[in-house]
């Protein structure tokens, strides 16, 4: 009896599945994705959207006739259940920090028969964030200083960095100016209701990444008492893109790291020069 082992027709219901099984050549597998998806582009064009976030399209779902559905976090629980109820096989991972995002990667590549290519790229991965914090700790050695960074995930109301986003910003060489909220899974209880909590922080570097929307250093430099925050003063106002950042999965890990990193470091390389 020639039995196949592991789930053959796959749902990813956000994009960070769907990008790895890509990456794992398994990209066969999924009969289905989220509308999110941007990455690989060329999903957009190969595979059915069958769900938002918080939303999804259970009938064509089921239409699809998935074998496994992947999902993400609390925020798709009635997705999930929902599709339990009709008999789907439904794994929901809940990654919020790198540790659990590199869990995650290697808990899919394994279900999928790619345990050891899944292995291979996590070390790859694992050893790129090595190398780059090696290079913030020359820096450091030199006389850098980390600089203060404001990671704003939405401006109205503002809300801060989400764990693995705090994280990575300190693999880069920056500290996290509300590292305490970072805890805090949900958005709503990341919001910084107080423009002013910010701007006493004064941070040097202030990154945006509003959940899709196009970042606006001008609105940000405009806001009511923000001209005196050095991040304001030094033009130090930067965007990395919500599909590399808030992703907890291959493009975290990899471009928006690089992203956050190649900011941090040049503000680091500056401040050398001055101290020079």
């Amino acid at each position: 009896m020639n039995i196949s082992l592991g789930p053959q027709r796959i749902i990813c219901l956000t994009e960070e599945t769907t990008e790895w099984l890509y990456e794992l050549g398994q990209e066969h597998k999924i009969v289905g994705i989220s509308g999110y998806t941007v990455r690989p582009s060329r999903a957009r064009q190969e595979k059915p959207k069958v769900s938002a976030f918080t939303s999804a399209k259970i009938d064509k779902i089921l239409e699809l006739q998935p074998d496994c559905v992947f999902g993400f976090s609390d925020l798709q629980a009635d997705i999930a259940a929902a599709l339990i109820r009709q008999g789907v096989q439904v794994t929901v991972f809940n990654q919020r920090s790198v540790a659990e995002i590199f869990s995650m990667l290697y808990q899919v590549a394994a279900m999928v028969g790619q345990e050891t290519l899944g292995l291979q790229k996590i070390t790859q991965m694992q050893s790129q964030i090595q190398i780059i914090q090696q290079q913030v700790q020359a820096l450091l050695d030199a006389g850098a200083t980390r600089p203060k960074v404001f990671f704003e995930e939405w401006d109205v109301p503002h809300i801060s960095a989400i764990a693995w986003v705090s994280e990575l910003l300190g693999i880069a060489g920056g500290d996290d100016c509300f590292p305490e909220l970072a805890k805090e899974p949900l958005g709503k209880n990341r919001i910084i209701a107080d423009s002013q909590t910010i701007i006493d922080k004064n941070p040097d570097i202030i990154i945006g990444s509003w959940c899709g929307k196009k970042f606006r250093p001008d609105h940000v430099a405009a806001r009511q008492g923000w001209q005196e925050v050095k991040a304001v003063k030094n033009q130090q106002l930067y965007e990395v893109k919500s599909s590399y950042i808030l992703q907890p999965g291959p493009a975290a890990l990899t471009d928006g790291l690089q992203q956050l990193h190649s900011i941090i470091e040049q503000w680091m390389k500056n401040q050398l020069k001055t101290i020079d």
